[in-house]
C-alpha cells in the first residue's frame, strides 16, 4: 500500500562512503528519506549500489523505502543483499524479509526467517503451520472491485446511512492540488457514494468542503445518529499547520459534528500529539470507545491499535495499548469493530501471505481478545491488504487493497461473505435446583476459557434458562451462581462443528431442608455408599460421605435414621436380600464405631424388592438402568 497512511517509525543512522563523492550523494539521500520523499532516495541509493558498494545500512534504507511503499518484490532484492553479508541485523529485518519473500512466492525462505524472527523475539514455538491456517480460512467471499475507482488511491471505506464514504487521490481538475513527497500522488480528501439495495454504488462526489484541507483527510467513522465523525487529517486545523521536532506534519484523528446538514466544529481530539501520529478511528458499538492506530512512545512496533474511553460529556480517558496478543513488532492498523464486537485489523507482524493482511478477533466482555485469524485468501494477497468494512446483518463488505489487476496504486473491493469464519455453537440449557426440579430464574452464568479467562457473564432468564455463543472445537468451563445455592461449575467439550450444545445445571442449595420422611443422603448427593464386589466392608470412597452423615447427626442429637439398602435385580433374591442387609449393617456399624448411639439408627437390606424402574428379572438393561436401583438411603424418622 501507498504509505502515506500508514504509521511507522523508521531508525535511520547515517553511514560513510570512503571517496567524497559518495558520501555527498548519501547525506543527500539520507536528508530525503528523512522527510520521507521515498522516490528520490531510492533512487540515489540505487546509484551508489550499482557502483559496487556494499553496506549493511544502505541495503536497509533500500529495502525499507521499497517495503514501506508496498512494492515488496524489489523491497525483497535489497534485503536480499543485506542478508548476504551475514552481518547481525535486528529483529525486524528478519520479519520484513519474510514479508517480501512471501510476496515473491518463496514461502519455505519467508518461513526460515520467521522462524529466525520469531526465535530472536524469544518466542519458541516453532510450529509454522500459519499457511495451512490460512487456507482453512479462504475461499470464503465473492469479490468484485467496487466500481467508483480512480487510477489514484482510493481507500478506506465508511458507512454513512445509505452511502459510503472513501478517501481519494483523484485528480479534480484543481490547479491548487498539492502532491504528496511519498508517492507522488495527490493528498486525499472525503467523496462518498450512494449504495443501493441491489449493493451497487453511484458516481463519487465529494463528501463536504467542510472537513477540506490542503492535506490528507481519509478513514472517517460516524456515529449510528450521523450527527457527529471522526477522521484522520494530517497535523493542520484552521490554517496551521502543526510539525514534529523532525519537521514532519504527522496525523491526528479530528471529531465534527452535523448542524443543519453541514459539518462543522472541526477540533483535534486531546491525546493526538505532533510528535507521534494517531489516524484510522473506529467505534465500538455502544459508541462509548474509540479504537484507533498510532506510533505512540509505548508501542510494540511501528505502530500500534489502541482504545480509549469516550465519556459522556464527550471528553477522553486515556489511551491503552490493546497488548501484545494484538500488537506485533510490526504495523498494525486500520481497525474496525462490527455490532458483534469483532474487531477486524490490518497487520504486517502476525503471519499472513506478504504485506498487510486482514486479520479478526473477538472482543470479549472483559476487554480481552479470542484467538487472532487470518481471514484468508481472496480477501488476503501477496501485497497490502486494509481497511475492511463489513455490514453483520447482510455480510456484504468493502476492503482496499494494492493487488495486481486494479485502477490505481489502491483500489476499494465489494464483496459478499459466504461463509462465516468463526464455526460457532450455542451452549444452551436450563438451571434447575437438584432435588426439587424447580426451575431457577436469575442465576448468574459465567463462561470460563481452559485458562479460566473469563469470557462472559450472563443471567438464566424467567424460566430457569441460559444461551452462549461459543467457538467450535474448544474445551469452556460454565459456572453457575445462586444465592442460597452452591455454586456448581462444569467442564464442557464443544463440537468441531456449527451447532448447539446442551448443558443443564442443577444446583444443591446451600442448606438443604429436610423433615421426617426426607432422605438425607439427597442432601449431599449420596445415592450410594460403594462396597468392593460381593462385599460389604466399607470403602475408603464411602468413608467419605458417612462422614458427612456422622456431621449431620452430631449436629443435631435428635434425629433418627432409617439405613436402607438396594441392589439390582442381578442374581438371586435372597443372595440380593442377604447382601444389602450385610451392607446396612456395616454402615451402621461405621456410625456407631464413630460415636453415633445405636438407639438413633436403624438398618435393612431390601436387595432387589424396591427397584425404582423397569429392570427386574430376565429384563434386558444398560449398566446405567442397573446403577440406578443400587443405591442407599438414609431417611429421617425423627427429629
Amino acid at each position: 500500500m501507498k504509505k502515506y497512511f500508514t504509521l511507522y517509525i523508521a531508525l535511520l543512522n547515517l553511514f560513510s562512503f570512503n571517496s567524497y563523492s559518495q558520501q555527498s550523494q548519501l547525506k543527500s539521500a539520507d536528508k530525503k528519506y528523512t522527510n520521507l520523499a521515498y522516490i528520490d532516495a531510492i533512487k540515489t541509493y540505487e546509484r551508489v549500489a550499482e557502483k559496487g558498494y556494499q553496506s549493511a545500512d544502505m541495503y536497509k534504507k533500500i529495502g525499507n523505502s521499497y517495503y514501506f511503499n508496498g512494492e515488496l518484490e524489489s523491497a525483497a532484492k535489497w534485503y536480499s543483499q543485506l542478508f548476504a553479508m551475514n552481518t547481525d541485523v535486528e529483529p525486524e529485518y528478519y520479519f520484513r524479509y519474510s514479508q517480501s519473500l512471501q510476496s515473491i512466492g518463496e514461502n519455505q525462505k519467508a518461513n526460515e526467517m520467521q522462524q529466525l524472527f520469531r526465535q530472536k523475539i524469544g518466542i519458541t514455538d516453532k510450529s509454522m503451520n500459519y499457511l495451512d491456517q490460512i487456507k482453512a480460512n479462504s475461499g470464503r467471499y465473492q469479490i468484485e472491485n467496487a466500481g467508483i475507482n480512480s487510477q489514484y488511491s482510493d481507500y478506506g471505506t465508511a458507512k454513512y446511512g445509505n452511502k459510503i464514504v472513501f478517501a481519494t487521490a483523484r485528480d479534480t481538475g484543481s490547479l491548487s492540488h498539492r502532491i504528496h513527497s511519498w508517492n507522488n500522488q495527490y493528498f486525499t480528501n472525503l467523496y462518498t457514494s450512494e449504495l443501493a439495495e441491489d449493493a451497487t454504488l453511484s458516481k463519487p462526489e465529494p463528501f463536504d468542503d467542510a472537513v477540506k484541507s490542503r492535506f490528507h483527510e481519509a478513514t472517517p467513522v460516524f456515529t449510528k445518529d450521523g450527527k457527529t465523525m471522526y477522521f484522520s487529517r494530517n497535523n493542520f486545523l484552521k490554517g496551521k499547520k502543526g510539525k514534529s521536532q523532525d519537521k514532519t506534519t504527522l496525523l491526528k484523528i479530528y471529531r465534527a459534528y452535523a448542524v443543519d446538514g453541514l459539518w462543522t466544529n472541526v477540533t483535534e481530539l486531546p491525546f493526538n500529539s505532533d510528535q507521534f501520529s494517531t489516524a484510522h478511528p473506529a467505534l465500538s458499538p455502544d459508541e462509548k470507545t474509540l479504537y484507533f492506530a498510532s506510533n505512540r512512545p509505548d508501542s510494540f512496533g511501528e505502530s500500534d491499535i489502541y482504545k480509549v474511553q469516550i465519556n459522556e460529556d464527550g471528553s477522553f480517558g486515556t489511551p491503552i495499548n490493546l497488548g501484545n496478543s494484538i500488537n506485533t513488532i510490526g504495523r498494525e492498523s486500520f481497525p474496525s469493530i462490527t455490532e458483534e464486537n469483532e474487531m477486524y485489523f490490518a497487520s504486517d507482524g502476525q503471519p499472513g501471505l506478504g504485506g498487510f493482511d486482514i486479520f479478526v478477533t473477538k472482543i470479549n466482555p472483559d476487554g480481552t481478545f479470542t484467538d487472532v485469524q487470518n481471514v484468508g485468501e481472496s480477501v488476503n494477497s501477496a501485497k497490502d491488504d486494509f481497511a475492511y468494512f463489513i455490514d453483520t446483518k447482510t455480510r456484504r463488505g468493502f476492503f482496499s487493497s494494492n493487488r495486481s489487476g486494479g485502477q490505481g496504486s489502491d483500489d476499494i473491493y465489494q464483496f459478499l461473505e459466504t461463509k462465516r469464519l468463526r464455526c460457532e455453537q450455542e451452549l444452551y440449557g436450563e438451571i434447575t435446583d437438584e432435588n426439587s426440579k424447580e426451575l431457577l430464574p436469575n442465576t448468574t452464568i459465567s463462561l470460563y476459557n481452559k485458562q479460566f479467562d473469563l469470557l462472559n457473564t450472563i443471567v438464566s432468564d424467567s424460566k430457569g434458562n441460559y444461551s452462549l455463543k461459543v467457538d467450535c472445537d474448544q474445551d469452556y468451563y460454565v459456572r453457575a451462581e445462586k444465592t442460597e445455592y452452591n455454586t456448581k461449575e462444569q467442564k464442557i467439550s464443544i463440537s468441531k462443528l456449527d451447532g448447539r450444545t446442551y448443558l443443564p445445571i442443577a444446583l444443591e442449595k446451600t442448606k438443604c431442608k429436610v423433615t421426617i420422611g426426607d432422605d438425607l443422603g439427597k442432601c449431599f448427593g449420596i445415592k450410594n455408599i460403594y462396597f468392593d464386589f460381593d462385599k460389604y466392608n466399607i470403602r475408603v470412597e464411602a468413608a467419605i460421605d458417612l462422614e458427612k452423615i456422622l456431621i449431620v447427626l452430631t449436629d443435631n442429637p435428635g434425629m433418627k435414621l432409617d439405613i436402607r439398602s438396594h441392589t439390582d435385580s442381578r442374581g438371586t433374591f435372597k443372595y440380593n436380600e442377604i447382601l444389602s442387609g450385610n451392607r446396612a449393617k456395616a454402615t451402621i456399624q461405621w456410625l456407631i464405631k464413630n460415636g453415633v448411639n445405636p438407639n438413633r439408627l436403624t438398618a435393612k437390606g431390601y436387595g432387589e424388592a424396591q427397584l425404582v424402574n423397569h429392570c427386574s428379572d430376565g429384563v434386558s438393561c444398560t449398566e446405567e438402568e442397573h446403577q440406578l436401583n443400587r443405591r442407599s438411603e438414609f431417611i429421617i424418622t425423627a427429629l
